[in-house]
């Protein structure tokens, strides 16, 4: 078995001789994120993002039965992965990606768009065709983009002495309602690119728009919600998702009567994405509002000052 190119897996290549104390690789994982079983196939967990693989195992996962090798245990008895990640973002992750693999290579009763677009990896290089088709992933196979945000936001409240913390510095109950009913308001705001966009209109950042321009040709719309947001417990942070297939150029006509064709242009646009397959890419910037609070059973109305710090990881997946 060759060695894994991620950067947070190690499999050992397969030695020559039988060894009977050979660590066992596993074909599956159990895995417990926050309290909820999930019981993972090793090729499902392979398959997904490596922003994602990070958040699930940031000190690095082995696919083999180390324990029961290192401490004579018994073999039978599965690891299970404790795992700090938001169980229904694991879920959210899982069905997109499984979906996605469906409708691309088809199940057992239904073929799927490769079978339709096959013959195009037999196509000759033409000169918009680079690299050419037989060495395009893209036509081979499905591309999801994924993106995600890390939300950590501070709420500053006025200088009117009724928000106080104690003399350890902890936040009093009027400070940690205001925190609570901060996070309410950000969760609210679904929309992915509105804050790059202030952000972008606020210092005239020619690099921020491009990237949203080619997020945007690329299978986003600029009116696009985050697919997955959650506020992470006991935390000031909201973590959101977003994934969409990548729009490739590859057009696929009903009924059959024709071969699915390529927009070359498209294609060239979408190949650019490819910088990010296996190779995250993250964006961190500061965004400070005036808001008003709306009124709650404890406190009236209340501007607060809330600074946010966004960070953005871009990737693309293939399956």
């Amino acid at each position: 078995m060759a060695t894994s190119s991620s950067p947070i897996t190690q499999v050992s290549q397969t030695p020559a001789h039988v060894n009977l104390h050979q660590p066992q690789l596993l074909t599956r994982l159990l895995l417990d994120l926050r309290g909820k079983r999930y019981e993972v196939d090793r090729e499902t967990i392979m398959n997904l993002p490596e922003s994602v693989l990070l958040c699930l195992f940031p000190n690095g996962l082995v696919l083999s039965r180390q324990s029961a090798a290192l401490d004579g245990g018994d073999e039978d008895e599965e690891d299970v992965y404790a795992v700090d990640f938001d169980p229904d973002c694991f879920q959210f992750v899982l069905s997109f990606f499984r979906n996605a693999s469906e409708a691309f290579y088809g199940t057992a009763t239904s073929p799927g768009l490769f079978s339709a677009q096959q013959h195009l990896l037999e196509a000759p290089p033409n000169d918009f065709s680079n690299p050419p088709p037989s060495q395009n992933p893209l036509i081979s196979k499905q591309a999801i983009i994924v993106l995600r945000e890390e939300l950590e936001y501070f709420s500053i409240p006025p200088k009117d002495g009724s928000v106080k913390i104690d003399q350890n510095g902890i936040a009093g109950e009027a400070l940690a309602n205001i925190k609570r009913r901060c996070g309410d308001y950000l969760m609210e705001k679904k929309s992915i690119f509105t804050a790059l966009q202030r952000n972008v209109n606020k210092e005239n950042n020619v690099a921020e728009q491009h990237l949203i321009d080619m997020l945007c040709m690329s299978g986003f719309d600029r009116e696009d919600e985050w697919g997955f947001r959650a506020l992470e417990p006991s935390r000031c942070c909201i973590s959101s998702i977003a994934l969409v297939l990548l729009k490739t150029g590859i057009t696929h006509h009903s009924g059959g009567d024709k071969a699915a064709e390529v927009d070359y242009p498209q294609m060239a646009t979408a190949q650019k994405l490819l910088l990010f397959w296996r190779k995250p890419a993250r964006k961190c910037w500061w965004d400070g509002l005036d808001i008003e609070l709306p009124p709650s059973d404890d406190d009236g109305n209340r501007t607060i000052k809330l600074w946010a710090r966004r960070v953005w990881t871009l990737e693309l997946s293939l399956v």
